[in-house]
C-alpha cells in the first residue's frame, strides 16, 4: 500500500486532501501515521496490507483489546497486535468472589485506565481491574427504555455504574450501592462524567446495609441476586419491579420465595447471554401485584 508518512497530529488537517485514499484507514503507531495515497499520486513509502485477524473473539475497552475463555496463544496475540495494534492486551481468566473481581494477565503492551463509550453513555475503568461484560449492553439499554423519569431506583450491586447511569439518564433518581472501594471510585467519577450527579444518591458498603425506604424499581445485577430477594422484596411494594440476574434460570427459585413471602407477583424471564455450554445469563423481571 503506498504511504506518505506524517505525524498523528497533523491527521486533522487531511480531511480535504485529493490525494488521501479514503478507502483505507490510517496506520497509526506512536506519534507517526501512515496515510494511504491514491493512485497517480506521490507517495513517501510503500507497507505491505495488513492480515485479517482471524483468532478467537475479543472486544475494546478504549485502545485495550480483552480477550475471555480459553486463555490465546501467542500466535493470536501476535495476530491481534498486527491486526488492531491496541495499547494492550489482557486476558480475563475468570472473575472472583461477591466483588466480581477479575483474575487477568497483560498478554502484550499495558493494561491501563480507559475510557469507553457506549449507547452515548461514558465509563471510565481499568479493564485489568475492574469486570466490563460487553455482552450486557442490550439490558443496559433494555432497563434505560423500562425506567420512567421520577422513578426511585435501588441499583444493589452498581458496580461502575453499569445500569446506575442508564436509568438515572432516563430521568430516575437512582440509590447506587457498591462494596469494593475501587469500582467505586470509578463509580463516583462515571456519574459526574455523565452529569447525572444531580440524580444519583452513590454509597460505598453491603447492600444489605444500605437499602432503605420503598423502591419502585431494584437492580439486583449480580448471579447470586437470589440470596438477597427476601431482603429486596422487603423494600418494595405493589407495583414495585425488581430485576434478578441468575446464571440459570432460577424462576422456579424465585417462585418458592414469593410463596414464603406470601408475595403476589408476576415473573418475567428474559436471556440476556450465553455464559458457556448449556448455561445463559437470565433476568427475571418481578413485577408485584
Amino acid at each position: 500500500m503506498r504511504v506518505r508518512e506524517i505525524h498523528k497530529n497533523d491527521l486533522w488537517a487531511l480531511k480535504d486532501a485529493e490525494w488521501v485514499d479514503r478507502t483505507r484507514r490510517p496506520y497509526v503507531e506512536g506519534t507517526t501515521a501512515w496515510v494511504p495515497v491514491r493512485e497517480g499520486y506521490p507517495f513517501t513509502a510503500t507497507i505491505p496490507p495488513r492480515r485479517n485477524y482471524h483468532g478467537r473473539g475479543y472486544f475494546m475497552l478504549g485502545d485495550v483489546a480483552v480477550f475471555h475463555g480459553e486463555r490465546p496463544d501467542d500466535g493470536e496475540v501476535r495476530a491481534l497486535v498486527e491486526w488492531k495494534n491496541p495499547a494492550g492486551i489482557i486476558w480475563v481468566e475468570c472473575c472472583e468472589g461477591v466483588t466480581r473481581t477479575p483474575r487477568t494477565e497483560v498478554l502484550a503492551g499495558q493494561a491501563r485506565e480507559v475510557r469507553h463509550c457506549e449507547s452515548g453513555i461514558t465509563y471510565w475503568l481499568d479493564p485489568s481491574r475492574i469486570m466490563f461484560s460487553m455482552g450486557n449492553r442490550a439490558e443496559k439499554e433494555r432497563i434505560r427504555s423500562l425506567v420512567r423519569a421520577g422513578e426511585y431506583v435501588a441499583d444493589m450491586y452498581a458496580g461502575i455504574g453499569y445500569f446506575t447511569l442508564p436509568a438515572a439518564i432516563a430521568g430516575a433518581r437512582v440509590h447506587a450501592m457498591e462494596i469494593r472501594r475501587l469500582a467505586f471510585s470509578y463509580l463516583k467519577r462515571n456519574i459526574l462524567e455523565n452529569g447525572v450527579g444531580h440524580r444519583v444518591t452513590a454509597e460505598l458498603g453491603d447492600c444489605r446495609e444500605c437499602l432503605a425506604g420503598t423502591y419502585d424499581r431494584i437492580i439486583m445485577g449480580h448471579f447470586e441476586a437470589i440470596d438477597h430477594l427476601p431482603l429486596a422484596l422487603a423494600h418494595s411494594r405493589p407495583g414495585t419491579v425488581l430485576h434478578v440476574h441468575s446464571a440459570g434460570d432460577r424462576t422456579g427459585e424465585i417462585m418458592a420465595v414469593l410463596g414464603e413471602q406470601g408475595i403476589r407477583a408476576r415473573v418475567e424471564t428474559h436471556k440476556v447471554k450465553k455464559l458457556g455450554p448449556h448455561t445463559w445469563h437470565y433476568v427475571q423481571d418481578v413485577t408485584r401485584e
